[in-house]
């Protein structure tokens, strides 16, 4: 494996906060997910990859080197920040030149990179208006063209989808894949599965400063569809359905209503089988079911509480 991006037990803590801890991955070539919910540890991680923090504990190194001050590593290093910084009054044209020019390109070439850049991120007509003007998906794209201005070898996108209207969002979806296939590495940072889907097969997935998992997105919807959840059936007989239930061995909770029956289950898959035999065999009407918390924060309670640091 080509590694790009290495760690070793790199943590990170401000006072008694741990945002980071004990994380150790490597990292290869191509587009790679970065997931977890809001203040899990995902900013923290890319700043310390871009040398922004000193690590607390452990080490990080990007292209074989440590990044802290070492502008040789960093210049071949994209970023495109969460939140922008922007100087309100100037164009976006302006601004990614005068980016260009103090990363040392000449003025001819710092024009070029600045087209091509722009170009990839559709804002070409544009450009030379100023950035107050600009709506949050328009910022979007000048921080995704400042990432690729000095056309790095590795990229970081934190939360880049925020703002983005559906095409935009899907333009970017393109551009990033496209990124992964000139042989760049990307790490698309997200709290949302489906986008990191969209763009990649591989993902980290963070909660609280940890790695749960490192691996293929069809091992972590796995997890997903293995690990206990609570089910809603809605049913008039919500008594008749769970005496039917009452054999599934799985179900260890159970809560009625006037046309409704939540259950909680080890085995979800088991009891989707029960529910649906109960459905074809037309023993009692049941209208719908559904799991009611299919969403990465059951995934990352159930990976915790099973205690799996894993690379799967």
């Amino acid at each position: 494996m080509d590694t790009q991006i290495e760690t070793r037990e790199l943590s990170k803590w401000f006072g008694e906060v741990v945002a980071l801890n004990n994380v150790s991955v490597q990292i290869p070539t191509g587009v790679i997910g970065l997931l977890g919910p809001n203040g899990a540890g995902k900013s923290t991680f890319i700043k310390l990859a871009l040398g922004l923090y000193r690590p607390s504990r452990g080490e990080i190194r990007i292209l074989g080197e440590k990044p802290r001050n070492n502008f040789h590593t960093l210049q071949k290093v994209g970023y495109c920040p969460e939140m922008d910084h922007f100087v309100e009054e100037v164009s976006g044209y302006e601004f990614l030149y005068w980016l260009a020019r103090y990363s040392g390109y000449k003025p001819k070439v710092a024009k070029k990179q600045v087209e091509r850049a722009v170009e990839r991120v559709s804002m070409t007509e544009r450009m030379y208006d100023p950035i107050a003007t600009y709506s949050k998906g328009m910022r979007q794209r000048v921080k995704i063209a400042q990432t690729l201005l000095h056309d790095p070898e590795i990229l970081f996108l934190d939360e880049p989808m925020n703002g983005l209207d559906p095409t935009a969002r899907e333009e970017l979806f393109e551009l990033v894949i496209s990124l992964g296939n000139e042989g760049k590495t990307v790490i698309f940072s997200s709290h949302v599965l489906h986008e990191v889907e969209r763009v990649t097969d591989t993902v980290i997935l963070i909660y609280n400063g940890r790695v749960l998992a490192f691996g293929k997105i069809r091992e972590i919807r796995d997890l997903i569809k293995n690990h206990p959840r609570t089910i809603v059936i809605e049913t008039l007989e919500p008594k008749k359905v769970y005496q039917i239930l009452s054999v599934d061995e799985n179900i260890t909770t159970v809560n009625f209503d006037t046309q409704s029956l939540t259950v909680h289950t080890l085995d979800p898959m088991q009891t989707f089988k029960y529910i649906n035999e109960m459905f074809l065999d037309e023993k009692v009407p049941i209208y719908s079911f559904r799991c009611a918390d299919e969403d990465l924060q059951s995934v990352f309670q159930y990976l915790i509480s099973t205690h799996i640091p894993r690379g799967l």
